[in-house]
This record gives structure tokens, sequence and C-alpha cells, in this order.
């Protein structure tokens, strides 16, 4: 998503949806965005709405000279853990 601090910058973020309830919930952990969809796909695509409606508010608000470091990681994994409870 293009912002006025970043023309042309594509920023590949994660996505986290699991079901809750009767459909989807996903969230981008780098910026805390949240949506929701009826199906996995619809829930995603929701999402990468969300968090490009944040960006470009965030751009236009010069809120993403500090922010922009954190979405570029040199690394990235994503893994699940259990945990007993």
């Amino acid at each position: 998503m293009a912002t006025k601090n970043e023309p042309g910058r594509l920023f590949e973020l994660t996505a986290v949806i699991w079901e809750e309830n009767d459909g989807f919930v996903s969230v981008c952990p780098e910026v805390g965005v949240t949506s929701c969809g009826d199906s996995v796909e619809d829930a995603a695509r929701m999402l990468e709405g969300a968090v490009a409606l944040y960006v470009e508010n965030a751009g236009e608000l010069g809120l993403m000279n500090e922010g922009i470091s954190a979405l570029i990681p040199g690394h990235r994994w994503t893994t699940s853990i259990r945990v007993a409870v």
C-alpha cells in the first residue's frame, strides 16, 4: 500500500486466523489490526483491507516514520506452541 512516506512499498505481513463461533477472526500482529469474515479467505481479505487502511492513515498522519522498521523484519518465524492447563 502506498503512503506519503513510502510510495509503492509492499509489506509482507502476518495474518493469524482462527474459527470463532459462526465465523473466522483474523489479526495482523505487526500492526495490531483485527477483522473477521465468514470463511478463512473472507477473513484474510477483510484483514488485508483493514491493514491497508491502517497503514494509509498512519502514513497520512506521519506516524509511519518510526513504525516502518517494524514492518520490515530481517527474519520472521511463525510457529505454534502447546500449553498445558
